[in-house]
C-alpha cells in the first residue's frame, strides 16, 4: 500500500506490516505473510500450485521492487511473450512504450511469442485522427502522413525499450478497436487470442 506522505505514482507502494514480497528468477511477484490465505478449499493440488513449500504465494503478476521496497505491477505472468531464441518480455511494456510515444496510437497488440523478433498492430485514435479530416479508418491507416507520424512513434518507443522488446514492424489496421469488440473487453483489454486468430494474415505478413 501507499503510505500517506510517502505516495509514488505507478507503484502499489510497499508490503504493509506483517507481509514479505520478492521477485522470482523470472520477474513474477510472490508474498508471503499473515494475510496470505490458508488455501483453497478441499483442493490441495491447487493449493501447492499456488502457494510454494516456503509459504511463498505465486501472485501471476510480473513486477518490480525498487530500492525502497515498493512494488511495481508491469504485467500477468501468462501473458508474457517468448521469442524463438528463449527471452521472456512484457507486451503490456511494449504496447504502453508507444501509447505514450504518439496520441495518434489508439492500441497496440505486441507480437513475438516463439517469433524471431517483436512485431505490432495498431490501431488509431479516432479522436486525435479527427485533426486530418476524415476518421474513415482505412483512409488514415493509409495515408503517407500518419504512417510516417507512426513510424516515428516506434522509434520514440524502441529507444526505450531494451534491444530484445523493440519494434521491428509494425501494420496500421484500417479499422478501430472499440471496448467490447472481437479485441478488446469493455474494459479496454486486449483479448489476445482472438486477435491472433482474427490477424493471422497481418501477422504472418509482418514475419515475411
Amino acid at each position: 500500500m501507499n503510505p500517506p506522505g510517502g505516495i509514488r505514482i505507478g507503484t502499489v507502494g510497499p508490503p504493509v506490516k506483517s507481509m514479505a514480497a520478492k521477485l522470482a528468477d523470472d520477474g513474477e511477484l510472490l508474498v508471503r505473510g499473515a494475510l496470505v490465505m490458508k488455501g483453497y478449499r478441499n483442493n490441495p493440488e491447487k493449493t501447492s500450485d499456488t502457494i510454494d513449500a516456503d509459504g511463498w504465494l505465486h501472485t501471476g503478476d510480473i513486477a518490480t521492487i525498487d530500492s525502497d521496497g515498493y512494488v511495481s505491477i508491469v504485467d500477468r505472468k501468462k501473458e508474457l511473450i517468448i521469442n524463438a531464441a528463449g527471452k521472456n518480455m512484457s507486451p503490456a511494456n511494449i504496447e504502453n512504450a508507444m501509447k505514450v510515444a504518439s496520441p495518434l496510437v489508439g492500441s497496440v497488440a505486441a507480437i513475438g511469442d516463439n517469433r524471431p523478433y517483436v512485431v505490432a498492430l495498431v490501431t488509431l485514435d479516432p479522436d486525435a485522427c479527427a485533426a486530418y479530416g476524415d476518421v474513415d479508418p482505412a483512409t488514415l491507416a493509409a495515408d503517407p502522413g500518419i504512417n510516417a507520424a507512426v513510424a516515428s512513434a516506434v522509434e520514440t518507443a524502441n529507444s526505450t525499450l531494451a534491444r530484445v522488446e523493440q519494434i521491428k514492424k509494425f501494420a496500421i489496421l484500417p479499422t478501430f478497436w472499440e471496448p467490447g469488440s472481437d479485441e478488446l473487453t469493455p474494459t479496454m483489454k486486449l483479448k489476445r487470442k482472438p486477435i491472433a486468430q482474427k490477424y493471422a494474415t497481418e501477422i504472418d505478413a509482418l514475419y515475411t
